[in-house]
């Protein structure tokens, strides 16, 4: 005769004893994704949130600054900490680079415009590659996760309805303890998931205002370069000015 499990013995902990082999392994995956998610998550956010202070302080910087060569000074003692800064250390470096060209080398064709024009689209591809960092690895886990969690249920009911066949009792409480039992694996994918394409949208989100402001402000700093349309903003290339390269402190 089959003792009926007591409901008070269902459950998570009742699920995970009885689980096989698959059963974790899918677990594990799930719990892998969650990790990853939530440390994307936090290590994005801070990421995001001191490239913004670190923007709004360059930027208030270059605005308020006598010239090009000061923003230069600032770059060679704070370091490069934002797209905005990285932006400015390309152009000003592409300028430093024309200005003892040998002509000898493909890279310096062109005139100085186009030599400017190529580094600050080099830089702005850099920028939005080190934004997205991540993204990608976020969509995977969003789209995957939910299916992870159905196979495992999948998986679950089939061997519920399996040893419910082996023990010749079909009522509605042998069966109900089992499937639900097997529902928990969708919950899991689910709670994965969700996180995951909140993040991702917040994410990419904040990414396209970020590469919009740079693409504005790309067109303000190649304005100042080549045109001179502010006061002593040109590069002279007859000043012996040498700018070095300061540290990347911020990825």
């Amino acid at each position: 005769m089959e003792i009926a499990t007591h409901p008070a013995q269902l459950g998570f902990a009742h699920f995970i004893a009885q689980a096989d082999m698959l059963a974790h392994f899918l677990l594990a995956i799930l719990l892998a994704m969650s990790v990853i998610t939530w440390y994307l998550i936090v290590s994005k956010s801070i990421a995001n949130w001191r490239m913004k202070k670190n923007a709004q302080a360059f930027l208030e910087r270059f605005w308020n600054a006598s010239g090009l060569a000061a923003v230069g000074d600032y770059l060679q003692k704070n370091g490069i900490n934002d797209p905005f800064s990285h932006l400015t250390h390309h152009g000003l470096k592409a300028a430093e680079q024309f200005r003892g060209k040998t002509g000898a080398r493909l890279i310096e064709s062109g005139s100085e415009d186009e030599f400017l024009t190529r580094a600050l689209r080099r830089a702005i591809n850099q920028d939005t590659a080190r934004l997205e960092y991540g993204h990608t690895m976020l969509a995977s886990i969003a789209s995957s996760a939910p299916f992870v969690g159905l196979f495992g249920t999948v998986w679950g009911i089939y061997h519920a309805l399996v040893n419910i066949g082996m023990s010749g009792s079909g009522s509605l409480d042998q069966v109900a303890g089992p499937v639900g039992e097997a529902l928990i694996m969708t919950a899991l994918g689910l709670a994965v998931a969700i996180p995951a394409v909140l993040a991702y949208n917040f994410f990419n989100r904040a990414k396209r205002q970020m590469l919009s402001e740079v693409d504005g402000f790309a067109h303000d700093l190649f304005a100042f370069m080549s045109t001179g349309v502010r006061n002593n903003t040109r590069v002279d290339n007859d000043v012996p000015r040498v700018y070095v390269a300061p540290a990347v402190r911020s990825a």
